[in-house]
């Protein structure tokens, strides 16, 4: 247990423990990466280096134990989804009243804060942040540090502000982390008086190789696509839904091959399955990222780089679709597909958009 956990971006750890080592270690850090780099577990590891009752050395660098009181209860909030929908739900049980003072936080160590967006605009509030002020000048109760993790840079522009006011005068104590998969999204203040750390995209051969040893009931084709699909992020490709997106891509392939005929009679069997409700925007979101990485691949196919191509188990597919598009229908597609996701935040009707998107592409006579 201890950093030696964390995959990938080897240099940026160490550089990042160095500094810890040497009691130089910024009071704002932006983490930068893609989803799924690890910016949270980082994050969380940092925070338990910094509190750890027994801490270690390895390599000649701190590290922590793992298994003291501070390790362990910063470790329950690793699973974020289950404690945002915990926090969601304590939220919801609330009286009516109650509920538009409440904002979603995530704590289960009295000196590491973790900050979600506060649904239901998924943005970080004023109210998160006055939390986070009236709280930070004060020094640690049982651990060294107070940590302070925004996990989105999501903003409403009076919640930046009033943060950018702590990072002027931050306390010595207290560490904030700010992260983003684009550091532009944040103020340009913001990021001044913050160190900036990206957490780069993993080689697909590595993350092949990470699949390899925890996700065994993948045979070796299956792991060398997540590992293209998950575009070098380690969390994503473990928790990544294989069966939900090859479901989903075969839908693609129908949707965009009955673009390309006037005869639309398997789109409609396809779309009268796309209903209201929470399943059925779930089922076209799949559609609609999946799509995407079609139309992608076809991109590469059309410019002759086939070897960036990521749905590599479906290449004869992929090829006989490439040869009746160029590129001026696949711009055309990418900009209707757009309408679509439009049209959901509209809540038109799925099966009239996903129709209208095939018969505004199929071939005019």
């Amino acid at each position: 247990m201890g950093f030696s956990d964390f995959h990938g971006n080897t240099e940026v750890v160490h550089s990042l423990r160095d500094m810890l080592a040497r009691n130089r270690f910024p009071q704002a850090v932006i983490l930068s990466g893609p989803e799924g780099a690890g910016k949270y577990t980082l994050a969380l590891m940092l925070a338990k280096a910094m509190n750890c009752l027994e801490p270690k050395v390895t390599n000649g660098l701190p590290d922590f134990c793992g298994h003291c009181a501070n390790c362990t209860r910063i470790a329950q909030s690793e699973d974020l989804s289950a404690r945002f929908a915990e926090a969601v739900e304590a939220r919801e049980n609330l009286r009516e009243t109650d509920k538009k003072e409440t904002r979603i936080f995530v704590q289960t160590h009295p000196d590491v804060l973790v900050i979600p967006p506060d649904p239901p605009q998924l943005m970080i509030k004023m109210d998160q942040v006055r939390r986070v002020i009236g709280t930070i000048y004060y020094r640690p109760g049982e651990g060294k540090e107070r940590v302070y993790i925004f996990t989105d840079s999501a903003f409403m522009k009076e919640a930046a502000n009033s943060l950018l006011k702590v990072l002027e005068e931050p306390p010595e104590f207290a560490t904030i982390f700010l992260l983003t998969t684009n550091p532009g999204e944040l103020l340009p203040t913001l990021r001044s008086r913050s160190m900036i750390v990206t957490l780069s995209a993993l080689p697909v051969e590595e993350v092949e190789q990470y699949l390899a040893k925890n996700r065994p009931d993948w045979n070796a084709k299956q792991r060398a696509l997540v590992a293209r699909l998950s575009e070098g992020a380690i969390g994503r490709a473990r928790n990544f839904d294989l069966a939900a997106y090859v479901a989903a891509r075969s839908q693609a392939l129908v949707l965009l091959n009955a673009a390309r005929r006037s005869d639309h009679s398997e789109l409609f069997k396809l779309t009268e399955t796309f209903r209201a409700g929470a399943d059925g925007r779930e089922k076209i979101e799949n559609l609609l990222r999946a799509t995407y990485s079609v139309l992608q691949d076809l991109m590469f196919l059309n410019s002759g780089t086939p070897q960036f191509i990521r749905n590599t188990d479906i290449q004869a597919d992929l090829h006989k679709l490439a040869e009746s598009t160029g590129f001026d229908w696949i711009a055309q597609a990418a900009d209707r597909l757009a309408e679509v996701e439009r049209g959901m935040r509209r809540n038109l009707l799925r099966s009239l958009s996903l129709d209208a998107f095939a018969t505004a592409l199929e071939p005019t006579a």
